[in-house]
């Protein structure tokens, strides 16, 4: 583990003012404040085709992947659509596997338009144990994105702080001692 722990955000829009990279920022600067170091992978800065597994090493999927495994710790940023993750997080996962993840502290951040973004939270908390990852407890949840930001910031003190504690549970617990691989793990024999 690096001296001091490293957490990565992956945030899951392509936006040019996306509330989910908003939101993301916000936990890593709370990973900064708890002594970690802490960046931003923003995949606008990726070439990530679609999956294609007869073509694993394609666009810059490489580099995205040492990014991810070079981290202590990452944190997931995504908008909900249709219920679920976007698809843009889905392909940048769909090229790691337990190399990136296993044992590794992921912490969960979901950004709606409407209501809570719950269903997507769920999704990747169920990609994130079948790479064996673990994943924090506490997640956070943006509902109703454009009326919880202003110039940028997050405006409720009470959601700005479940951001804020999200990066900082990624720093104390990027040392954490695995659970044992799970079922979800087991059975996943294409990330292996």
């Amino acid at each position: 583990m690096s001296d001091p722990p490293h957490v990565v955000g992956i945030a899951g829009s392509l936006r040019d003012q996306s509330y989910t990279r908003m939101a993301t920022e916000r936990a890593l600067d709370g990973a900064r404040k708890a002594g970690g170091s802490a960046d931003l992978i923003d995949l606008r800065e990726y070439d990530l085709p679609t999956y294609n597994a007869d073509h694993g090493e394609a666009g810059d999927a490489d580099a995205f992947t040492a990014r991810v495994r070079e981290a202590d710790a990452v944190l997931f940023g995504t908008p909900m659509y249709h219920g679920s993750y976007s698809s843009t997080l889905k392909t940048a996962l769909d090229y790691c596997g337990f190399e990136e993840f296993e044992d590794k502290t992921v912490g969960l951040l979901a950004v709606a338009g409407g209501g809570f973004p719950v269903t997507a939270l769920e999704h990747l908390r169920s990609v994130c144990r079948a790479l064996n990852a673990w994943t924090i407890p506490h997640q956070v949840a943006v509902p109703r994105a454009h009326a919880q930001f202003e110039d940028g910031d997050l405006v409720d003190e009470a959601l700005d702080e479940r951001a804020l504690t999200l990066g900082r549970r990624a720093v104390q617990y990027a040392d954490i001692e695995p659970d044992p691989d799970s079922f979800e793990g087991e059975q996943n024999v294409g990330a292996r």
